[in-house]
């Protein structure tokens, strides 16, 4: 076959939409108020938007079904906690609290540091809070363990008094004291100990934590505010304080939205700015001044109708959700400037239906591949594990479908009501008619406002732009000269080979200071809980799922070579376990428990003695251990991926049926499958791209460069954003899908002007593709990074790391589209055949 062309979709979609713009053309004004009534009407589900609001951390930023909430709910069920005997340690949860780090840069174990965070204590432990008009204190409200509310160790050490300090002597990592062993790199942080004895020489920090009962939330988080009040406006001499609360990070992250509010004005003022700059023409009748401002309104409207319907069908509102606007600003102003583009080579003695028929049938296969691809992109990423990412990209794939609709409909037919007054030749703004020529006799100046309506004689079309004669003229021959395409392959190299070494640095999870804006107060404390209580991570539970015969020597051995498996570990540092106490309680007292009813008649009675473990274990109805836990100790040694699947495969080894749990787990678990999650989503949605493109592109190797671009603009952004300390998580997973989307833009608008020219020599296809295209290719490229560039100063992570990875999308695919893609196409001659 000497051609290839696959145009039995693209032919039948030219036509149609030809009929369209035809009709639109003939009735404009129906296609221009109803999408303003519709906008209108189901714009009220923005009433309903706090209803919708939903901005819990735990249900939008870890995995929908991960696995550490199915242990959750296993610990919760088989280990219900006992409110009289509170311990931390045991929590399934986070818990309620408040807390503080004290720092001394030299020692806060001086008598005048602890004092200060002494008197800090006795002024929170008796704050009063009103609560239905009724005044509260901590004691009323705290986690109590036998009676009394939990305290904090090293101020129980020193007995609340800081002269004693000088006769205590503090060991660490453990201090012996009559209750038993404690912690104490839960209290003191950066401690310089003699490596001989451990005794504690001195300690940069002390941390101190107040938990309170769970049984009333509005009064525990009256509580709370009060401590961050109270704290805040503490004044100290001899430390520095830094503080946080179990609500912090929630209330914090509920608050970046109302930080980039006032950021929508400046975008859209931008975005019409620099829409109505680029489409000014110096033809007072030519000018598309105005088309450029309802094109910037056209995407509001999309955006106004796309959350409306989606609210109105109660579907849940993220803050991820508010970069949305942003972002099909760009994706709306790109449509626009294909259009407008696709109108000026129109005949401009055409009817107006006819000039609007034409506009349709060459701008429509353009954008409906950007807008198919865009909004399939996104809706596929409503499969993602993650409520933040779904929630997002529904909102967008709605908007991104509006936009599209809006653009056929409403700005279809207001340029359609421009042309009719480019047709009786009146001025873009007055709408009176002027002439097309200077009269005789009238200043230069009159020419310049009150003159317009040339085109061209020979073609019938508008004037060229300077900046589209730029490319037709200058950048197009150049850049088909054989040693520009030489250095372009070698700059392609050099892209390539940053991308890969980027990738190869990518770093993976969220981490969760970074919900929280930059000028927050708990940004403060997790630098210093960094800096001074970094060495020891997370206390972690193992539950034995199955009955153990504890009493027997093959049950032991089996349960000690577990623990001993995990010990092995170079992250964990020791295991804190009922039934290594009790062993050791045993053998203490000459006990004989090698016998099950031996084993369990001691044991109730080791039990009542250390009250604490008996949380620990889970009784049947028979009188038998049924299921159990111990704790091991982790260290700060590796990344929180490794420790979490480290542990995990220990205990899949064990030959007994053993879960590991921490509450921080159902925040790690992102680590366990992001980068998997994001590799299936963009390869799937990748495929559907060239799909896509296969079907709407009448060629099929054309199609496959554009799935090339499409997976070269992925690998550069993914190895850029490496570079430029952007971690692979849920938030940029959010970007990267709408990277597949942005990435095929471009390199579809210039691979299907190349199909679609005539021409048969490469090098002059390539030229009238850019020469085409360039200059809406540019403008949509400009358009969507100004859209989005306010978003750098925003002081949310979550927001510049949407303009982070927007900027580089746009980056590179405007050079895929304007640079490496033209330069492809025309080395690989054979396209040029089958085209």
């Amino acid at each position: 076959m000497a051609k290839c062309h696959m145009d039995c979709i693209e032919r039948p979609l030219r036509t149609c939409f030809e009929i369209i713009g035809h009709f639109i053309g003939s009735h404009p004004w129906w296609f221009f108020i109803a999408p303003l009534i519709i906008s209108a009407g189901l714009g009220t589900g923005f009433y309903v938007l706090k209803e919708n609001m939903s901005n819990g951390i735990e249900e939008q930023f870890t995995p929908v079904n991960g696995q550490a909430k199915m242990e959750r709910k296993y610990i919760q069920e088989t280990f219900p906690g006992d409110d009289s005997m509170f311990s931390s340690l045991r929590l399934s949860t986070d818990g309620t609290y408040a807390t503080f780090i004290a720092a001394n840069d030299r020692n806060i174990l001086t008598g005048e540091s602890l004092q200060e965070i002494l008197d800090l204590d006795l002024k929170i432990r008796s704050m009063v809070v009103w609560f239905d008009n009724e005044p509260f204190e901590y004691v009323d409200i705290c986690a109590t363990l036998r009676g009394t509310c939990s305290s904090n160790d090293i101020l129980d050490i020193i007995g609340y008094n800081a002269s004693n300090i000088d006769r205590v002597n503090l060991t660490f990592p453990w201090y012996d004291s009559d209750l038993g062993s404690i912690p104490m790199y839960a209290s003191l942080g950066n401690v310089k100990f003699n490596k001989y004895n451990s005794a504690v020489e001195s300690a940069e920090a002390v941390q101190l934590r107040y938990y309170l009962r769970e049984d009333n939330k509005t009064k525990t988080d009256l509580w709370l505010e009060g401590f961050m009040n109270l704290v805040s406006n503490e004044s100290t001499t001899s430390i520095m304080v830094s503080y946080s609360t179990s609500m912090s990070m929630q209330w914090e992250f509920e608050e970046s939205p109302a930080s980039i509010i006032h950021l929508f004005s400046v975008t859209y003022a931008i975005a019409i700015i620099f829409s109505i700059l680029s489409c000014w023409r110096q033809d007072n009748v030519r000018s598309k001044v105005c088309v450029a401002a309802v094109g910037v309104l056209s995407t509001g409207l999309a955006v106004l109708t796309g959350f409306g319907v989606l609210l109105l069908l109660g579907q849940p509102f993220v803050m991820t959700v508010a970069s949305c606007p942003f972002m099909i600003l760009g994706i709306g102003i790109d449509d626009m400037f294909i259009m407008i583009s696709c109108w000026q080579r129109t005949r401009a003695l055409d009817s107006v239906p006819d000039r609007l028929a034409d506009t349709y049938r060459d701008a429509a296969v353009s954008i409906s591949i950007t807008t198919l691809t865009d909004a399939l992109a996104l809706f596929l990423g409503c499969s993602s594990p993650f409520g933040s990412v779904r929630s997002f990209c529904l909102y967008a794939g709605t908007s991104v479908a509006f936009c599209y609709l809006y653009n056929i409909t409403f700005l279809g037919a207001f340029m359609a009501l421009n042309g009719r007054r480019e047709a009786e030749n009146r001025h873009w703004f007055t709408c009176a008619k002027i002439p097309e020529d200077k009269p005789s006799g009238k200043s230069k100046a009159f020419s310049i406002c009150c003159v317009g309506g040339s085109y061209d004689r020979v073609t019938e079309r508008e004037e060229i732009q300077p900046v589209s004669r730029f490319f037709e003229r200058f950048y197009g021959p150049v850049l088909t000269q054989k040693w520009i395409k030489a250095c372009v392959c070698v700059v392609y190299a050099g892209y390539l080979a940053v991308s890969v070494y980027g990738c190869s640095t990518l770093k993976e999870g969220l981490d969760i200071r970074n919900l929280a804006l930059d000028d927050s107060y708990i940004i403060k404390y997790y630098d210093s809980q960094r800096q001074h209580f970094s060495e020891y991570n997370c206390n972690v539970m193992v539950a034995v799922k199955q009955a153990v015969p504890y009493w027997r020597e093959e049950g032991q051995t089996a349960l000690s070579s577990c623990i001993a498996n995990f010990e092995n570990l170079s992250y964990v540092n020791g295991t804190f376990s009922w039934f290594l106490s009790f062993r050791e309680y045993a053998n203490a007292t000459n006990l004989n428990i090698s016998s099950q009813q031996a084993f369990q008649s001691h044991l109730h009675r080791f039990l009542e003695l250390n009250s604490m473990f008996r949380q620990d274990v889970n009784w049947s109805a028979g009188n038998e251990i049924q299921a159990s836990r111990f704790f091991i100790q982790t260290l700060s040694k590796t990344t929180m991926k490794n420790m979490l699947l480290g542990l995990r495969r220990t205990a899949e080894r064990c030959p007994i049926e053993l879960l590991v749990y921490h509450p921080a787990f159902v925040y790690f678990d992102q680590y366990a499958i992001i980068m998997d999650c994001t590799i299936q989503t963009i390869l799937v949605a990748a495929v559907v791209m060239l799909v896509i493109s296969l079907i709407l592109i009448p060629s099929p190797l054309c199609s496959l460069w554009v799935a090339f671009a499409i997976c070269s603009v992925i690998v550069g952004v993914a190895g850029f954003m490496a570079l430029w300390g952007v971690s692979l998580d849920s938030i940029s997973m959010i970007n990267l899908v709408i990277c597949i989307g942005f990435s095929v833009d471009f390199s579809a608008h210039i691979a299907y002007s190349f199909v679609s020219c005539s021409k048969t020599d490469v090098d002059e296809k390539a030229t009238d593709a850019v020469a085409h295209m360039g200059y809406p290719i540019l403008q949509g490229a400009v358009s969507t990074i100004l859209g989005v560039v306010v978003l750098s100063m925003s002081g949310s992570y979550i927001f510049r790391t949407f303009f982070k990875i927007v900027f580089l999308v746009i980056t590179f695919g405007l050079f895929h589209g304007l640079v490496f893609i033209p330069v492809f196409l025309t080395l690989f001659g054979s396209c040029g055949k089958w085209c």
